[in-house]
């Protein structure tokens, strides 16, 4: 009897255990990480978490409803500063290390973004736009740990930036592109370094290049900081040795571009990917961080959610009787007074764009990402039956599908401005022409295209050589494209009369 007793706790432990391995999730979207002597914070799913620096199963160390962004440790690594919109706006807020009550330390209704902290260990450093008029560029600014009015830096404006081992020397972003989603961008708004002697108020842009140059960070005499200055244009760590001022690059990621790396006491954490990597400053070599995160996953389960307010693309169907639209990513009918709300792709995990009814009412085309790019597709609009995938495009973006009259073909234009028919009779799609112009995501959203009431021509407005827009016909049946008008003035998307003239 004893045995078996000890053998029944034996197997409650180890499900307990098991158990709590299906817990742990192989966390990816790892964002603004920061490393201290022994640990890595960073944001998960809206909250911070921290670990040790050796990776393993991260604690969430926070979880009001609320953002936390850029997590930062102070440089003795007990505290943690970071920005949150806990009470409606963002403001920098304070936590001890291993947990613990959040304390607010700016009230400002402008928005105060954390950067990291003074070397005394005693004044958190952020970014706000709260003096700049009309909050076009951000300020830098230190708050003590009690609070009070936070002090400005001198430094007329700026992003990001960090401290010198002794405050004398603060290097900057007076711009930057860190949040934006342009990738080898070279121009007048490309960031630079810049270096700002806080005793002498003398500056120098210390990096100076066309390319893309961010996130400074001090170790010692060398200053490192994230570029894309490199042979394969990717955002890596290079480093600007102070006493030579010689350049060079350290890490060599050509897949990914890096993203909000952190300096600690000897190492350094960045983004490359939706992984975690941890470079030894000594060696100045990275290695994956493996992460690890316990959580319900509750974001996950099946639930009903109200989508009244984010309808998109609604049409109305030929009798006038029943509207579709789209809403999370499903395509739905709704009827004008009376009937059922009918959900008819009920596709979770499948996004679905643009629906159109097809003339006689009895299809709806849309295009649906199932096989995991946008392809055009067809549905019974009543809901029955199955998915019918017309295309095969390969990646890229297609915009509202605008069908003939006679339900076999279906105009479209996608992100590369080309114009296309399908033959659904003959399951061919046929590129007819490409917008010289360059059209915005908005303008190709609404690009027109007008079928005639035979279902013969198709025809729409588009920019040619004078810089005007003429229109254009495209004859289905003898497959040639012909400009109807000279382009000497600005033509708008004809309209068909019943006849077809």
């Amino acid at each position: 009897m004893i045995r078996w007793r000890h053998a029944a706790i034996a197997v409650c432990v180890c499900l307990g255990s098991f158990g709590s391995a299906l817990a742990q999730v192989d966390a990816r979207m790892l964002r603004y990480p920061d490393v201290s002597a022994t640990q890595i914070a960073f944001v998960y799913a809206g909250d911070i978490w921290v670990m040790p620096r050796s990776g393993g199963t991260a604690t969430r160390l926070s979880s009001p409803l609320g953002e936390e962004s850029f997590p930062r440790f102070s440089p003795d690594g007990s505290k943690i500063a970071f920005s949150a919109d806990y009470d409606g706006n963002l403001d920098v807020y304070v936590v001890s290390s291993s947990g613990g009550e959040p304390v607010r330390l700016t009230y400002h209704p402008g928005a105060d973004r954390v950067i990291g902290w003074h070397p005394d260990g005693k004044r958190i450093l952020f970014a706000s736009s709260r003096e700049s008029g009309r909050q076009r560029y951000n300020q830098f600014y230190l708050v003590g740990l009690d609070g009070g009015l936070p002090e400005k830096l001198v430094v007329p404006y700026g992003e990001f930036g960090a401290f010198s081992a002794d405050g004398r020397q603060f290097a900057y972003m007076p711009q930057s592109q860190d949040f934006r989603t342009w990738k080898r961008y070279r121009g007048g708004w490309s960031p630079d370094v810049w270096m700002f002697d806080l005793k002498t108020m003398a500056s120098k842009n210390v990096t100076t290049n066309p390319a893309n140059d961010a996130q400074p960070m001090w170790h010692g005499d060398t200053l490192y900081f994230l570029s894309d200055r490199g042979d394969d244009s990717r955002n890596n760590i290079w480093a600007y040795e102070m006493s030579s001022g010689k350049m060079r690059e350290v890490t060599h990621f050509t897949d990914f571009d890096l993203a909000f790396p952190s300096i600690g006491p000897d190492a350094m954490v960045f983004q490359a990917g939706s992984r975690l990597y941890l470079l030894d400053l000594k060696t100045e070599k990275a290695v994956e961080v493996p992460v690890k995160v316990v959580t319900d996953e509750r974001t996950l389960r099946t639930r009903t959610a109200k989508v009244d307010t984010l309808i998109n693309w609604a049409s109305v169907s030929p009798t006038g009787q029943r509207a579709v639209f789209e809403a999370r990513g499903d395509v739905i009918t709704v009827p004008a007074e009376h009937g059922a709300v009918v959900n008819v792709t009920r596709s979770s995990g499948t996004a679905e764009r643009y629906p159109r009814w097809s003339p006689d009412g009895k299809t709806l085309a849309f295009w649906s990402d199932r096989s995991g790019e946008y392809e055009l597709t067809l549905r019974p609009a009543d809901g029955s039956g199955a998915d019918r995938k017309l295309t095969s495009l390969g990646p890229g973006f297609r915009y509202p599908p605008q069908w003939s009259p006679d339900n076999k073909k279906i105009a479209f234009v996608d992100q590369a401005m080309r114009v296309h028919v399908f033959d659904i009779d003959a399951s061919r799609e046929t590129a007819i022409d490409q917008v010289p112009a360059q059209l915005a995501h908005g303008q190709l959203e609404s690009f027109t295209m007008q079928w005639s009431p035979d279902s013969r021509w198709v025809a729409y407005a588009r920019n040619v050589k004078s810089g005007n827009t003429a229109i254009m016909l495209y004859d289905v049946k003898s497959a040639k494209l012909h400009q109807a008008t000279s382009g000497y003035f600005n033509d708008r998307m004809p309209v068909c009369d019943p006849e077809g003239k």
